[in-house]
């Protein structure tokens, strides 16, 4: 990593931390938003639904332009569109106009945000291709892949508290706005950094830039299902932990003892890469998996708040290095020069596990209470390991996929 360092300069890894919070901030920050406006959990449910709609269908569209076009350009205008969708929403929810125009500035807000982090992945990756020695190419997409995962994980878990923070302190419309100022300010920012990557000529494209047909590959999209899956843990355990809570009086806490989970969490996100060599990625995928499902399986029996802290800590141990794990699949499976439609891909599937994992739950603790609602964080976690059982089949011992680098699989 310090040689990485030297290469992208020492402003970039807290300039890319902070490029991201403003997504992590949405889907919360439209809930919280639309609940305080409108006074309806089922209309911010849906609401933030809409948010995850939007990435879903012009995410990875996102991603496969600054494929083509490079990333400077799309990242320009995404920040610049972003913002505007994110301003005019804080506007529209507390103006007497209809919801369904609420809702379409919502899916716009989704639809335009930028893809920091996985365009971020793409970059290191890129630069670790291009520059490194072969030997030590795994070792540095390992380490490049556990700090990123890391990242997304403290910004993903601290995210909800920034947005708590701001609603708390100020208003409901705040942590909207903040977003959208963190979007034009610091997405510019990375989108200029020199680090940025070019756009490639026709000629250039024809001969390094796999067929999309190479995207459709049912290893490539077993591992985009288990990250939408991480999503729907993230979005309808952060939702049953806030109607847990609200049960006790202190909803707008949930967000700090959410936070809980992503200390063991990031911890071992980062540690993944000194995990040894003989300790392979499927198997990563089962044994974290099933610690997440044990999380979870903590959670049903959860009655008081010391309870529901360990069932928290238990679920950190898993979804950080799950994530790390999720990410050097989809790096050592992308297509030839198709780096950033895959990293969005994932990078989506995240968000939009969690915006329609929030929707749902809030609905389903709303109509039937919390208890309901905690089993859908554990729903999410078997999603996660039946998920790694056919990735576990797809993954014969012993072999390499063609890749961006030559990351072992087995």
């Amino acid at each position: 990593m310090i040689r990485l360092a030297s290469r992208t300069g020492a402003v970039y890894f807290p300039l890319t931390i902070i490029a991201r919070v403003p997504f992590a901030m949405m889907v919360v920050g439209v809930l919280t938003l639309v609940v305080a406006a409108r006074g309806s959990v089922e209309l911010g449910g849906i609401t933030s639904a809409m948010v995850g709609l939007g990435v879903a269908f012009f995410g990875p569209l996102l991603g496969s332009a600054a494929d083509r076009f490079g990333q400077r350009p799309v990242l320009l205008l995404t920040a610049a569109v972003n913002s505007v969708a994110l301003g005019s929403l804080a506007w529209v929810a507390f103006s007497s106009l209809p919801d369904w125009v609420m809702l379409l500035g919502s899916f716009l807000a989704g639809a335009s945000a930028p893809q920091t982090s996985p365009m971020s992945r793409s970059r290191l990756v890129t630069i670790i291709q291009s520059e490194y020695p072969a030997p030590r190419r795994p070792r540095a997409i390992s380490s490049v892949l556990a700090f990123e995962s890391a990242a997304d994980e403290v910004v993903f878990v601290f995210g909800p508290v920034v947005v708590g923070l701001l609603a708390t302190a100020f208003d409901a419309w705040v942590p909207i706005a903040a977003a959208a100022i963190l979007t034009l300010l610091f997405v510019t920012a990375f989108a200029v950094h020199r680090t940025s990557v070019p756009p490639k000529s026709a000629a250039e494209r024809a001969a390094t830039v796999g067929p999309v047909a190479e995207l459709r590959r049912a290893s490539l999209l077993v591992t985009v299902f288990g990250i939408f899956a991480v999503g729907l843990f993230f979005g309808s355990m952060l939702t049953s932990l806030t109607a847990f809570m609200q049960d006790r009086g202190a909803a707008e806490q949930a967000g700090l003892f959410y936070g809980v989970m992503g200390v063991g969490s990031a911890a071992l996100a980062i540690a993944a890469a000194w995990f040894s060599p003989k300790f392979t990625l499927r198997y990563r995928w089962l044994l974290f998996g099933a610690a997440l499902a044990t999380g979870t399986a903590i959670l049903q029996t959860v009655n008081d708040v010391p309870g529901m802290l360990l069932s928290l800590t238990v679920m950190g141990l898993g979804i950080g290095p799950l994530l790390v794990t999720l990410y050097s699949f989809g790096a050592a499976r992308t297509p030839a020069g198709r780096s950033a439609t895959v990293m969005t891909m994932l990078g989506s599937g995240v968000i939009v596990g969690q915006s329609l994992a929030s929707a749902v739950t809030g609905i389903v603790a709303e109509q039937l209470g919390t208890g309901a609602a905690t089993l859908l964080p554990l729903a999410a976690a078997i999603l996660v390991l039946l998920a790694g059982l056919i990735n576990f089949a797809l993954t014969p011992a012993g072999r390499l996929v063609r890749a961006t680098g030559p990351v072992q699989i087995p």
